[in-house]
């Protein structure tokens, strides 16, 4: 077939701009719009999301469109590099607008819903990671190396700032009527779709062979048990306060970390790999991966943990009920967002032209001096402190992200752009959902050292009954932290409406806003010191590897280096891009 890249006008570059950015706007929003909304999506239902049977819906609900995407999106931008990027993105787009259609129809209730909204997440998480997979391999076909940084930096920001719109919209629609959550990306979805059919062009180097089902079968099939295992292992299980001694968490974790053993080896020994570990040679690439998914892993499950504390303990301290708090904790979130904003489309502007280690590395030592902040203020802290901290995160995610993702792109072949972006994506991804895990069990290991006394003595303090404050000071934590996170009462959840009403003033103190957040605030710095010293570890080895992987020249360095890697894996017959074609592709880009 024919792979001479296709000459386009001046301007399609932006429209590929504005087109991918909507799609990973629309991409991440609906990735966290369900988290402050999921009190009332299982009101709307009528499921109580914290009765034991019904927690596996609650954690599906919250992490099955992560899982998805991470999953798929290697094999989604292979596909992409075989039968055009332009083509999978536009039927991403198509599936996501149809399972946001059917999302928001939803007319059952009870078991019957719960699984129809899981499994139509599931599938919107499918047309999601055929938008991510391959809108930043568009992208990189459409702009010349020296704007790349700016046009990933705009793509970057569209992807973080989903996160935090998603927490606002769900906070402000789902009290209206949930179903509007999942309505909202309806009209954007559909225009996004006929849009993109009528206007993206497939102007990348693509070349058909044949797919790797080995390597897709162990890759997909590690991963998803290692991600389940994960996410079950949070929950309680035989009286423990989490599952990791469940068998079936142990068999999943093991299983996948065997079937991901197995993929590596596949992966060393087929004619056309689902990895292509040809890649790894280049510096940028495999180094920048490196940067990258230890940053996602230590500052993945940030969000989770700032929700949780300011649902938990700030915000009721502070005046705000507890139904309220989904709502104002993702307002009280949004300098981090604003930090991110300013700082990632400068970065990726100013890394075209001084190269990418200044950016990176400086973005994640901000980040790192954010986490130390985090860990000494106190948990009832004063807001303009905290805000500013936030602000600095925000700098510095900002710094980090835009030049990471740009100087991992621009050192690959052209026809390679589709799987590269689709590992990087599954790097972040994994990494995203196993920080989650792993920032969820630190926190509870340091709820329960402390909390099961400090919750008997506050209660029996109270008037509670010795019998039922020895049981409710034993029920797993993680329980208290869904339902803070859900936005419920939780001291109503655990005590009921019979003990409340037999103490002398009806409850009234103990499920107040002061009691369950003093109670809290000393167990829960425990855990959120062990959480941050964790991300700190992480960041600080992920410093290290964007030394490594930084180019520290502009926009020349960077093509010189992208030619000789690309020339050499040519030369030695690697499978990827014919050397004066991957020349004539770079030569139409910049011509753009």
């Amino acid at each position: 077939m024919d792979n001479r890249p296709i000459t386009l006008g001046p301007h399609y570059k932006w429209i590929a701009l504005s087109n991918t950015t909507l799609g990973m706007l629309m991409a991440t929003i609906n990735a966290s719009i369900v988290l402050i909304a999921l009190p009332d999506i299982f009101h709307g239902i009528d499921i109580n999301p914290l009765s034991p049977g019904n927690i596996s819906y609650l954690l599906w609900m919250m992490m099955g469109f992560l899982v998805v995407t991470a999953v798929l999106v290697v094999t989604f931008g292979r596909l992409g590099d075989m039968y055009g990027r332009v083509r999978m993105y536009n039927l991403g787009f198509a599936i996501f607008a149809a399972s946001s259609i059917l999302l928001a129809a939803t007319w059952m209730h009870g078991t019957t819903a719960a699984l129809w909204l899981i499994g139509w997440r599931i599938i919107q998480g499918v047309g999601g990671a055929f938008l991510v997979a391959n809108s930043t391999a568009i992208l990189t076909d459409a702009f010349p190396t020296r704007q790349r940084g700016l046009a990933l930096g705009i793509n970057v920001v569209a992807g973080i700032a989903g996160t935090f719109l998603g927490l606002l919209l769900g906070g402000l629609l789902a009290p209206i009527n949930w179903h509007y959550v999942f309505l909202v990306s309806v009209p954007f979805g559909v225009f996004g779709t006929f849009w993109a059919y009528a206007k993206l062009r497939d102007n990348g180097v693509r070349r058909r062979t044949a797919m790797d089902w080995w390597g897709n079968m162990t890759f997909a099939g590690g991963l998803i048990a290692l991600l389940v295992g994960i996410t079950y292992g949070i929950q309680p299980y035989g009286g423990r306060t989490m599952g990791w001694t469940n068998p079936w968490v142990l068999a999943a974790v093991i299983g996948g970390v065997l079937l991901l053993a197995a993929f590596a080896v596949i992966e060393s020994k087929v004619a056309e790999p689902l990895f292509n570990l040809e890649l790894f040679r280049i510096r940028s690439f495999s180094a920048g991966n490196v940067a990258n998914l230890l940053a996602s892993l230590g500052r993945g499950g940030l969000q989770f943990v700032l929700l949780i504390w300011l649902q938990g303990i700030w915000l009721p301290q502070h005046g705000y009920g507890f139904a309220e708090t989904p709502l104002w904790a993702g307002i009280y979130l949004i300098p981090l967002t604003v930090g991110f904003l300013v700082a990632a489309p400068l970065a990726g502007v100013l890394s075209d032209r001084f190269g990418a280690r200044m950016f990176t590395m400086a973005g994640l030592a901000i980040v790192i001096v954010s986490f130390v902040l985090f860990m000494v203020i106190p948990v009832n802290f004063p807001y303009p402190i905290f805000a500013l901290i936030l602000l600095i995160n925000g700098l510095g995610t900002g710094l980090f992200s835009s030049p990471n993702r740009a100087d991992v792109m621009n050192g690959l072949p052209a026809n390679t752009r589709g799987v590269g972006a689709g590992m990087a994506a599954t790097f972040q991804n994994a990494a995203f959902v196993l920080s989650i895990g792993f920032s969820f069990t630190l926190i509870v290991i340091g709820l329960s050292r402390s909390l099961p006394s400090t919750m008997f003595n506050g209660l029996v303090d109270q008037g509670v009954p010795v019998p039922v404050a020895r049981t409710v000071s034993t029920l797993p934590p993680i329980g208290v932290l869904f339902s803070a996170f859900l936005g419920y009462n939780p001291m109503e959840q655990l005590l009921g409406p019979q003990t409340l009403s037999a103490l002398p003033d009806s409850g009234a103190y103990v499920t107040g806003r002061a009691f369950f957040p003093n109670l809290i605030s000393g167990p829960f710095s425990d855990g959120l010191a062990a959480t941050f010293a964790f991300s700190i570890v992480m960041l600080l080895i992920a410093l290290l590897a964007s030394f490594i992987a930084g180019s520290a020249g502009g926009t020349k360095s960077r093509l010189g280096a992208a030619e000789e890697v690309g020339g050499r894996l040519a030369d030695t017959g690697a499978g990827l891009i014919p050397a004066h074609r991957a020349e004539g592709s770079r030569t139409s880009g910049q011509a753009r």
